[in-house]
């Protein structure tokens, strides 16, 4: 018998998969901000080799990008409360995330950091810029600048990975997705337009990022 779709089983659910959604969004959008901040902190250090920091958050880079992030996250959940740190399923995705992206962010700021000229440096010293100044203009943006796409991609690739969160409970988009095919027993269909919520994410991140990027960051050099 040919299979009868049913969309509208779906859509009646519609205000479940844009709750989860914007949780997604929101998730990543906290994630990002710290995720990408600690990359900064943690590509200088590896970069200018600042002991012992640098060491330490060499160990911390290979631990997270040589493990699962589900394990990572299950950690976080199920195993700190055993030391006495209990957090929510919220805070325990928020903390994953940033700890995922900020060891991936820490090796491709890093890499950008790394292609900076010494001879600018030189110049930025001659011309009597403040040690700020010149992390600021003449460091991090021309870093950032050369790894954006790729720390773009990385970033989508975390909101991504988020759906993993749904093993903890987080009502997140594949938790909605999950509990209506729950309901309603129409998995092609749920998980159909879920997909596609996902594309729609991950294309309006991109574009986002891209424009950041030309305002903030290439055009800023």
């Amino acid at each position: 018998m040919a299979y009868q779709f049913d969309f509208a089983a779906v859509l009646q659910h519609s205000d479940l998969l844009l709750q989860g959604a914007a949780f997604t969004l929101g998730l990543t959008a906290i994630g990002t901000l710290l995720g990408v901040g600690l990359g900064i902190v943690g590509a200088i250090l590896r970069a200018w080799r600042i002991r012992p920091f640098d060491r330490i958050f060499g160990v911390y880079v290979e631990l997270i990008r040589n493990t699962p992030f589900i394990v990572q996250l299950f950690f976080i959940f199920f195993g700190l409360p055993s030391l006495g740190f209990r957090l929510n399923e919220w805070e325990a995705a928020v903390l994953a995330m940033v700890i995922n992206l900020g060891a991936y962010s820490t090796e491709i700021i890093r890499a950008g950091i790394q292609a900076i000229p010494h001879g600018q440096l030189e110049a930025a010293s001659a011309l009597a810029m403040s040690r700020f100044e010149t992390f600021r203009h003449v460091v991090l943006r021309p870093a950032l600048g050369k790894v954006w796409p790729a720390l773009s991609s990385q970033i989508i690739i975390v909101m991504l990975g988020s759906a993993v969160c749904s093993q903890i409970s987080t009502e997140e988009l594949s938790f909605a997705a999950n509990f209506i095919q729950s309901r309603n027993f129409r998995a092609f269909e749920t998980y159909l337009l879920t997909t596609a919520l996902y594309l729609l994410m991950a294309i309006l991140i991109r574009q986002l990022l891209a424009w950041f990027g030309r305002r903030f960051i290439m055009g800023a050099r």
